[in-house]
């Protein structure tokens, strides 16, 4: 049967200046970055211009290769590809924020679309935020009192607070998949049908500030799962959300998010740099420890372009850090251990490794019981710049104690930092001790 050419992924190949081959190049490293194994070459990508409909993961990947290329979101639609994605959410940030939640967590509760929601790439398009969103800097002045009756609901939000805390505790003990779901059902039953219905004016910013931490969470959850384009979907609505309430401290922590989860992923693209810049901007009226938050941050992403930056914002950061006083909580509070993690990464990247290997030491000694998650990550990071210096004996020990935790840690962090391992291992095999770290490794995947 004859098929008709797709001229929509023709021009559009053609306008990124591709070849069949150079399309498929692209392809299959997009894929290893996304941690799937594809063997497209020169011609599969000829079948499907000339009308061969792609199969998953194909058309996810191909919308998001040729949205780089282009600089521009690209729809499976507009590239002629009948596959939509597997849970059809706008991806625009124009996009109606409440409906996509909406639609995101009802999946997320739908065992048939649950398992869907992972098979769509992490999109750059994404990070580029429109300046209708984040154009307004704060000031750090009050704005105008305002004259309010009492309402029924208004502490609604002082509870939300409450399982804010108790959600995002045990995600850090236990990893983001256990907790996901409880999240998105606590989302879909107490907070939508109050944003849908809530009318005065106050209760209503309240709730939308409030939402935005919750969603945030959602997208640290997912992105813990290893759903990350469904991460970025919730760090979008989590800034829509606290854009329209108002809450700049809020919009600050949900695009360092953004940019901190581009960099755990390994991109530090001079788009990462940007948005990891309007964090630290939209901080400028927040409390000392969120505004220490974005700045060590920024200090990581401008290690790979500018030392000197790097060097005076991390010292910025580290003496905002030093005032601080906040209450606990995951939207108040910086943990000391975080902040000297940072530290580390940013004096890695500039390659001061034995800077590096104090830091992620003093960061471990300064993490509480409650941060598990946190404190077998800072592990694995902590034996990897040991043996980039060539270190293999000081690295080990390390490794065994986060072998020991990982299967307590339901993680995709801690399975990248879990392949790393092995990866970094694999040239020392004839060591003993080595041997048996990769015999043990092995049972866990």
């Amino acid at each position: 049967m004859s098929r008709e050419p797709n001229v929509r992924l023709k021009t559009l190949t053609q306008a990124a200046g591709l070849s069949p081959a150079q399309l498929a190049r692209a392809l299959r490293a997009l894929a290893t970055e996304q941690g799937l194994s594809v063997s497209y070459d020169y011609t599969t990508v000829r079948r499907w211009l000339n009308g061969t409909q792609p199969r998953p993961p194909a058309p996810a990947l191909l919308v998001e290769c040729l949205s780089r290329r282009l600089g521009r979101p690209i729809t499976a639609k507009e590239a002629g590809l009948a596959h939509a994605p597997a849970v059809a959410v706008d991806p625009a940030w124009e996009a109606e924020p409440l409906r996509k939640l909406s639609q995101l967590t009802s999946a997320e509760l739908d065992p048939t679309r649950q398992r869907l929601l992972g098979t769509d790439g992490f999109s750059m398009a994404v990070l580029t935020i429109p300046d209708q969103l984040t154009l307004a800097v704060p000031t750090g002045q009050p704005g105008p009192a305002r004259s309010h009756t009492a309402h029924p609901d208004s502490t609604m939000p002082d509870h939300l607070q409450g399982m804010v805390l108790h959600f995002q505790t045990a995600a850090e003990r236990y990893g983001g998949e256990p907790v996901r779901a409880a999240l998105a059902a606590f989302i879909a039953h107490n907070v939508i049908p109050v944003l849908y219905t809530e009318r005065h004016e106050r209760s209503r910013r309240r709730m939308l500030s409030t939402a935005a931490q919750l969603t945030l969470l959602m997208g640290l959850m997912s992105a813990d799962s290893g759903h990350n384009r469904t991460a970025q979907h919730y760090h979008q609505i989590a800034t829509r959300f606290a854009a329209d309430s108002g809450d700049f401290t809020t919009l600050a922590i949900g695009l360092r998010v953004m940019a901190t989860h581009a960099v755990e992923l390994g991109h530090h693209t001079p788009t990462v740099l940007r948005l990891s810049t309007q964090a630290a901007m939209h901080s400028s009226a927040a409390a000392p420890a969120v505004q220490a938050y974005t700045h060590a941050h920024l200090a990581t992403v401008q290690a790979y372009y500018d030392s000197r930056a790097a060097l005076g914002t991390l010292a910025h950061a580290e003496r905002l850090h030093a005032r601080a006083n906040p209450p606990p909580g995951p939207f108040t509070s910086y943990p000391v251990g975080a902040m000297y993690y940072k530290r580390a990464e940013t004096l890695n990247i500039l390659g001061d490794h034995s800077g590096s290997v104090n830091a992620l030491n003093t960061s471990l000694r300064m993490r509480s019981l409650a941060e598990h998650r946190a404190a077998t990550l800072t592990r694995a990071r902590l034996a990897e710049v040991h043996l980039s210096v060539g270190h293999l004996e000081e690295a080990l020990p390390h490794w065994q104690t986060f072998l020991t935790a990982y299967p307590t840690v339901h993680s995709a962090r801690a399975a990248r930092r879990l392949h790393t391992m092995r990866e970094r291992l694999r040239p020392y095999r004839r060591h003993r001790a080595v041997r048996e770290l990769l015999d043990q490794a092995r049972l866990l995947i």
